[in-house]
């Protein structure tokens, strides 16, 4: 090696090094993580094997090291700070020229569980459609350019992206983690089912595809050289390295860029006079009065709070993942589009822990238990905002994918039932179990607080479940006696009043509590 990539592998150990040693449990945190990515790998390197001599080996290996590749190519825009050596704007003050750097990056980034992970999942793709001593020889060659492929992929969509993802709304593109997580989820459950119920063999126009795109082009070559057709093995392998010329060539235009450009955010703003802000469109469209102002400021938390925007993103995803995905494979029931309802319902709770240390101008607001019940009542109108369309919208989409359009009423019934316990219970928790959100990292909960939020939480999920319990009778007695079914549509109007009620008798329990409790919860609030 080079004394420069020499010199940053190094680095890239001692940083491995450093983190390793702040607190014992980082380390065995390290340890349990690199132990189970390595039995997971170990697990797939054996089912690949086992597919040797199979039809659709080659589908399996070249999807395998397609979805690799995009695991590579997605993950950094996701997760930027997992990596220290994944910025390079770390090392602009160095005097390094581009080329070299690249070249030392390159190296470095082979270092650590991922690349490990990879090169052994590689290995079990290449073995796994491996015939005859020439298929083995190109096997070396493709495992070690689909590694550089993956590795140089992540590396230049850092790159180009590395200013974005260093800022403050860069890594807001972390609150989509949680949608990529549930809907890949249930598009993996969709796929197995779909697979275990017709075969392999629906892979094989995916796998003719893929194999003329790296790197999957490399397993394919494996493959190719395994059959005699050394033409055709040549001819993937050298797409897979004019792929790893155009990604190396890419990473290190944008390194070139960052290295000679300024930082945009360190320049000064043009200079501009002194202009009001209009008023806001949505203010225009909410009630006057302290109850506008706080539906306001709660929907803005929503799209401007990275934590809030994350808790929203993810039960907005699995609220309509869940039923939908289940509907759409026929197992599902139009119950399951309760979800929706109960998934939103959820942020509810713990309303004033999203203000952190700022709820104190909040508190000086509040004199009365009036007070506190104006400031609940809005914050639930609010939520009701987006959440009363979207429940009636998920709904009503279960229904049409089951065509059980009988049970729509009964369903939206047990839908509103469910929010209004929700949004009872949580207003209730919100003032007896409050805890502090971290605005730094992707902890939700402050040290030490962890027991109040399992508490407020589940706790009143468990109630809420109580709470609906008359509206679940009710529906349960007009489906199993004769002729009940006439009357289901009577579950509507009673879920949707019964909502509303346990909603406001909800809000009215709080409001006094919240009010007399004022100092303890700014103090619950404020430790994050």
């Amino acid at each position: 090696m080079t004394g420069v990539t020499s010199t940053v592998v190094r680095l890239k150990l001692s940083l491995l090094r450093g983190g390793l040693r702040q607190s014992g449990g980082r380390r065995a945190a390290f340890v349990a993580s690199a132990v189970a990515a390595l039995l997971f790998a170990a697990l797939q390197l054996l089912g690949l094997l086992a597919l040797r001599g199979h039809a659709h080996a080659d589908a399996v290996a070249l999807l395998g090291t397609a979805v690799l590749a995009l695991g590579w190519a997605v993950l950094p825009l996701f997760f930027p700070s997992g990596d220290e050596t994944l910025d390079p704007t770390r090392l602009v003050l160095l005097p390094l020229r581009p080329r070299p750097l690249v070249r030392a990056l390159l190296v470095a980034s082979l270092v650590g569980i991922g690349p490990l992970f990879t090169l052994i999942l590689l290995v079990g793709c290449a073995l796994s459609v491996a015939e005859g001593a020439g298929a083995y020889v190109v096997a070396v060659v493709a495992v070690g350019l689909a590694l550089l492929v993956c590795v140089a992929l992540a590396r230049a969509v850092a790159a180009a992206n590395v200013r974005l993802l260093t800022s403050r709304r860069g890594r807001d593109l972390a609150v989509l983690s949680g949608l990529v997580i549930a809907v890949g989820a249930q598009l993996v459950n969709f796929g197995a089912r779909r697979l275990g119920s017709a075969g392999l063999g629906q892979l094989a126009p995916v796998a003719d595809v893929l194999r003329w795109l790296p790197p999957a082009s490399a397993v394919g070559a494996v493959r190719a050289a395994g059959q005699g057709s050394y033409g055709v093995a040549v001819a993937q392998l050298l797409l897979a390295a004019g792929m790893l010329a155009l990604l190396v060539a890419a990473w290190a235009r944008s390194l070139t860029r960052l290295m000679v450009s300024p930082d945009g955010s360190t320049l000064p703003a043009p200079h501009t006079r002194d202009r009001q802000r209009p008023s806001s469109g949505l203010g225009r469209l909410l009630p006057a009065g302290r109850t506008g102002t706080v539906m306001e400021r709660g929907l803005r938390y929503v799209w401007r709070d990275p934590k809030t925007k994350a808790a929203w993103v993810t039960s907005l995803a699995i609220g309509l993942i869940v039923p939908v995905f289940n509907a759409a494979q026929g197992t599902g029931s139009i119950y399951f589009a309760c979800f929706a309802a109960g998934m939103l319902g959820i942020q509810m709770y713990n309303q004033f822990g999203q203000d952190t240390s700022a709820f104190w101008m909040i508190a000086t607001t509040i004199s009365s238990a009036r007070d506190a019940y104006v400031e609940l009542h809005a914050r639930a109108l609010a939520l009701l905002v987006i959440t009363l369309p979207y429940a009636t919208l998920v709904t009503v989409l279960t229904t049409a994918l089951l065509g059980d359009w009988a049970r729509l009423p009964e369903a939206l019934g047990l839908s509103f039932a469910l929010l209004g316990a929700m949004l009872a219970t949580g207003a209730w928790t919100s003032a007896r179990f409050p805890y502090s959100i971290p605005r730094e990292g992707y902890k939700n909960v402050a040290p030490g607080q962890a027991g109040l939020a399992w508490i407020s939480i589940f706790g009143g999920m468990v109630a809420a479940a109580l709470l609906c319990a008359p509206v679940i009778a009710l529906t349960i007695a007009l489906n199993v006696s004769a002729g009940g079914d006439a009357w289901t549509w009577l579950l509507l109007p009673v879920g949707a009043m019964y909502g509303v009620g346990i909603t406001w008798a909800g809000l009215r329990l709080a409001a006094p509590r919240t009010a007399a409790r004022l100092p303890e919860i700014l103090t619950a609030v404020s430790k994050g």
